[in-house]
Formats: structure tokens, C-alpha cells, sequence
């Protein structure tokens, strides 16, 4: 009897919990969505509008040609290709996107956080170093570095917001899959988000946010303009 109701009561349980009535806020797909007290405004979808199914064909949910390098990203050294909704129609609300990297030797990619998203990466070729951070509670003035060495067939995760990096540490090109529980992870440069903002946070602030001088700021803003 005992048995029983221990079934019966995990039954129920499963079905309260995965039923459409037990509502929850999907996670976001833009970075922001102000709300417009109009109703006869257009709508922004959180995604995309879905085709009819019976329209669908095989070649939604294909794509081909991560086997080679995709567009170089001028200035920081690595090329990106991505398979996202954007060329892969059939993972809209799937919450998946793929990335090949080629990141040249001696270069980084640099301080960064994806603010819908946990990374998972695996190295097909090379040698690189990759580190999150995550914030001390005991003093959120410190933070703890969670880092690795990777070689070809190692995987590394970023949990989701927290800012990491990747650094090439070999003599050759390094090639990565990233993979991302979001159709739209969003991607935010650290240094470039507060040095390059426009329009531009002030000096006097960004000089007492880091504690330097306004010549400093200067030259971090041409750096990062």
C-alpha cells in the first residue's frame, strides 16, 4: 500500500509540475522589451513567428559547412560561424545555437559574458586556456577564477552571466565549438561596453570607477573605440 502511494503521489507531482496551467516567464530574446500601453501597436515577437508545420521541410533543420572557418572578426584575431534561427530555421524555440571559432595563435577572446546563456566549448585542435569568474559572496569585492588548460577533445562549461575568456596559448591556429542553451545567448565585451558606450559614460566616473586618471581613460577609450 505504501508502494503504492508513493507512486501515486510521484505521478501527480510529475503532472503539476509539467502541466501548461503552472505558468513561468519564458527567458528573454532581446536585451530589453518596454512595454507600449497601445493595442494597436505591431507586436515584437520574443523569437520568431512560426511557418505552419505542414510547410516545413527537411532542410529547416539542416546546415552545412561548419567543417570549415566562417567570417573574420577584424581586429581580435579569430573568425566566427555561427548556426543560429537566423540559418537554421527549425531551432526557433528550441534554445540552441552552435558556434565554430578560429582563434590565431597568441590572441584572446576577450572578457566577456553571455547574459541568456550557459557556453559549453570543446577544442578540436590547439592548446588554450579558458577561466570564468564567480562573484565571492563572502566579499563581493573578490572573485574566484575557475580555469583550465585544453587540449584537442576537452570541454569546458561557462555557466550562464558570468564573464570568462579564452586564450590561445600555442603556436597554431585553435578551432572550438561553442554550444548555447539560448537561440539568442547575447554576447556583451566587458571592456568595449564600458569604454566604447554611446553616448560615452563620463570620465570623471569612469576615472573613480577604476581609480585612475583622466589621461588613463583617455587611452582606454582609444583602445577600446
Amino acid at each position: 500500500m505504501r508502494m503504492w502511494w508513493f507512486i501515486t503521489t510521484l505521478a501527480i507531482s510529475a503532472f503539476i509540475c509539467n502541466s501548461p496551467v503552472y505558468a513561468y516567464d519564458n527567458n528573454p530574446l532581446q536585451d530589453i522589451c518596454v512595454a507600449l500601453n497601445d493595442s494597436q501597436a505591431s507586436v515584437f515577437v520574443n523569437g520568431k513567428i512560426c511557418k505552419d508545420p505542414k510547410l516545413a521541410t527537411a532542410n529547416d533543420f539542416y546546415f552545412s559547412g561548419l567543417n570549415v572557418s566562417g567570417n573574420e572578426v577584424p581586429g581580435f584575431g579569430f573568425s566566427l560561424k555561427t548556426v543560429d534561427v537566423n540559418n537554421m530555421p527549425g531551432l526557433n524555440t528550441l534554445g540552441i545555437t552552435l558556434v565554430r571559432a578560429d582563434l590565431e595563435p597568441q590572441r584572446i577572446g576577450p572578457f566577456h559574458m553571455h547574459p541568456r546563456a550557459t557556453e559549453m566549448i570543446t577544442i578540436l585542435e590547439g592548446t588554450a586556456y579558458a577561466g570564468f569568474l564567480v562573484p565571492d559572496p563572502a566579499n563581493f569585492f573578490k572573485s574566484r577564477l575557475f580555469s583550465k588548460i585544453l587540449n584537442p577533445g576537452d570541454v569546458f562549461v561557462f555557466p550562464q552571466g558570468l564573464i570568462h575568456f579564452l586564450y590561445n596559448m600555442g603556436y597554431k591556429k585553435a578551432t572550438f565549438l561553442f554550444y548555447f542553451n539560448s537561440q539568442n545567448p547575447g554576447f556583451v565585451i566587458i571592456p568595449y561596453s564600458i569604454f566604447a558606450s554611446n553616448p560615452p559614460i563620463s570620465d570623471d566616473i569612469l576615472a573613480k570607477g577604476f581609480q585612475l586618471n583622466k589621461t588613463e581613460i583617455a587611452e582606454l577609450r582609444k583602445k577600446f573605440s
